[in-house]
């Protein structure tokens, strides 16, 4: 698949990107060379292929326990804030 110069541009605005005119066609080249191979990977049959949670056979990711290691300070952050009301910030309305 190529991305045409259109899709690339639409790409840099979503990502608040600035793409110079000099820059454009190397944009456009690399990121449809990305989205080409990503294309080859999905050609590939993974049907027959069973997840895993680790690369290697017989190892777990260790966890740690889930306990409780901060104390509740919300108190102490709010007194900083201009306005709180029933425990929550207040902020000036910014949609209409």
């Amino acid at each position: 698949m190529s991305l045409t110069r259109k899709d690339v541009e639409n790409i840099a605005h979503l990502a608040r990107l600035a793409i110079t005119e000099d820059e454009m066609p190397v944009y456009v080249n690399n990121l449809s060379k990305i989205v080409s191979f990503v294309d080859e990977l999905n050609t590939a049959d993974t049907a027959a292929i069973e997840p895993m949670a680790h690369p290697l056979k017989g190892q777990v990711q260790r966890l740690r326990p889930d306990e409780i290691a901060d104390r509740d300070q919300h108190e102490k952050y709010q007194r900083n804030a201009a306005r709180v009301e029933a425990g929550l910030y207040l902020v000036p309305k910014v949609i209409e």
